[in-house]
């Protein structure tokens, strides 16, 4: 059985990006955002969105009990502070948050008592993907 260890990552990112884009919607408010007070503009790839669901998706899959605080020091980044020195900054929970909620209205996620866990229709959907970046 394939699983999404066996499959490139990058390409298995963008194939699930790719199917996610039938489940879930980005909102209009996505286009106009940055991604975490470390970035100083806004994605430039219009569909970032369906990238960073997919992101959180494997995170969630690698990684059972992840909550938005976790998954936000993970997309966070280097603060720059003028001539001060760089300090680490956390990402934005709000894009995690709404992605969690997103997956989870899709089946693919649901919540537990402390973050969210993959479902069993989760983890088919990632295998599928990566059977189908595997045969290619």
């Amino acid at each position: 059985m394939t699983s999404i260890n066996d499959a490139n990552t990058e390409e298995l990112i963008e194939r699930i990006a790719e199917d996610l884009r039938e489940k879930i919607a980005m909102p209009q408010w996505a286009l106009h955002v940055k991604t975490g007070v470390s970035r100083e503009r806004q994605p430039e790839r219009n569909d970032w969105w369906y990238i960073r669901a997919a992101s959180v998706l494997m995170k969630i899959y690698k990684r059972n009990n992840v909550g938005v605080q976790r998954l936000r020091s993970y997309y966070g980044g280097l603060h720059r502070t003028g001539h001060k020195p760089a300090h680490f900054a956390r990402g934005s929970g709000k894009i995690i948050r709404v992605v969690m909620q997103d997956l989870e209205k899709s089946g693919l996620v649901k919540k537990e008592k402390k973050g969210r866990v993959i479902t069993p229709a989760g983890v088919k959907f990632l295998n599928a993907s990566a059977k189908k970046i595997k045969a290619a």
